[in-house]
């Protein structure tokens, strides 16, 4: 014997992307994350202006490399003010954002209790994962722009528009130091997905909110530590982390693309096996929350 829906019932109108969308804008932590993405560039320009130079500025004591000399970059314009906004923030708080948004979805209404209320009305358990993973997409997409914009508009009022600086090659003018700009950004993105990949089954795995964030970035981490050991050799090559600065490729002439196309290519198939083991896991278990 069948059992058929009830009349009018179509799984596509459940949960509606919007109205998740309206859920998780009114939520304390989405208003934080994205607050947090207009002030760090005000926060950096403050500190550019109160800048009075260390003992070994002068004669190049200070050291600091590649990311050294972006911040040296980082006051000759709009451009460069936005790469130096962007190269301080890739390392963590970036990885912090994606991390949040992806991981608060399915953990936080488990924790609240709400989460088998949804499944009951029905919602089906793929739709809800499939939903929850766009908004908090959009979301993670909107921090990055809402950086990058606030950064760029508040560099160029400050310290003009001019070509976007390099340290590896001749400066590129305004209106291409524009789209490479938007490319790094893009790139970014992408290697983000690991982050949300690792997140977002991470939130599936527990009913903790912080933990499913705290692991995601926590291994993050230690990807990014065993990266750095060059005795584990061409093992470091699989490691999630080891091209996420192959953005700087970006910033030479030619683009440097080999690296970008293996980080972007390697984000993917890490995002793609986390996302496919998160909605796996889902749609089998147990909802009790």
């Amino acid at each position: 014997m069948s059992i058929s829906a009830a009349s009018g019932y179509r799984a596509s109108r459940t949960l509606p992307i919007w109205a998740e969308v309206r859920r998780q804008a009114s939520r304390r932590r989405t208003q934080l994350a994205l607050g947090f993405m207009v002030l760090l560039p005000l926060i950096i320009l403050v500190a550019f202006e109160f800048d009075t130079g260390g003992p070994g500025d002068e004669d190049g004591g200070g050291g600091g490399g590649a990311f050294s000399s972006i911040a040296d970059l980082g006051t000759s314009g709009g451009l460069n003010f936005a790469l130096f906004c962007l190269a301080v923030s890739a390392g963590f708080l970036l990885v912090v954002v994606v991390a949040l948004f992806f991981g608060d979805t399915v953990a936080s209404e488990a924790s609240w209790g709400s989460l088998r209320y949804l499944l009951a009305i029905p919602v089906p358990r793929a739709r809800l994962l499939g939903v929850k993973l766009i908004v908090a997409a959009a979301y993670s997409v909107l921090a990055f722009l809402t950086l990058l914009g606030t950064a760029l508009l508040i560099g160029t009022l400050r310290y003009g528009w001019g070509p976007l600086g390099s340290t590896i090659a001749a400066e590129i003018p305004p209106a291409e130091g524009l789209l490479r700009l938007l490319g790094i950004l893009a790139y970014l993105l992408v290697t983000m997905l690991v982050v949300a990949g690792l997140a977002f089954l991470m939130s599936v795995l527990t009913d903790a909110a912080l933990g499913a964030v705290g692991g995601a970035v926590m291994l993050w981490i230690l990807s990014s530590i065993l990266d750095q050991i060059t005795a584990l050799g061409a093992i470091r090559d699989f490691l999630p982390t080891h091209y996420t600065d192959a953005w700087r490729g970006l910033l030479s002439t030619p683009i440097q693309a080999e690296d970008l196309a293996k980080g972007a290519i390697s984000a993917v198939c890490y995002a793609t096996i986390f996302w496919g083991l998160a909605f796996y896991r889902f749609t089998r278990k147990d909802v009790t929350s």
